[in-house]
């Protein structure tokens, strides 16, 4: 995978959790229990495709700038975006993507949630 620092830069970010969802192999980044970001795994284990959360408009955007991101691979086309693991978006436009993806699924949480979250970094 081009991205090898996707792992470090997502789990610095508060009360991220991560997992390895079996039944899709792909290892999850959480946020209070919600999904942001997924490094999608073939069957040799090896990323082929790293899924975030947009907002509509912004992710048709980024579609039409790179023909290595495409609608959500294997979840909702409209909000979820996947980028190819070895593609050609610039690193420093899939760190912003993926702190956007970050920022709608912290902000759809809970004030209390949300509250918990910052209260456990302080």
């Amino acid at each position: 995978m081009k991205y090898t620092w996707i792992d470090a830069f997502l789990m610095e970010k508060l009360g991220v959790m991560k997992d390895l969802q079996e039944d899709w192999n792909w290892i999850r980044y959480q946020i209070g229990g919600k999904m942001f970001a997924a490094v999608c795994l073939d069957d040799d284990d090896r990323p082929y495709y790293i899924t975030l959360k947009l907002e509509p408009l912004e992710g048709d955007f980024w579609r039409k700038q790179y023909e290595d991101i495409i609608p959500g691979y294997y979840m909702n086309k409209t909000h979820w975006n996947s980028v190819k693991a070895d593609g050609e978006v610039p690193d420093d436009i899939l760190k912003d993507l993926l702190e956007k993806s970050y920022r709608i699924v912290f902000s759809s949480l809970s004030k209390k949630k949300q509250k918990e979250i910052l209260d456990k970094s302080s």
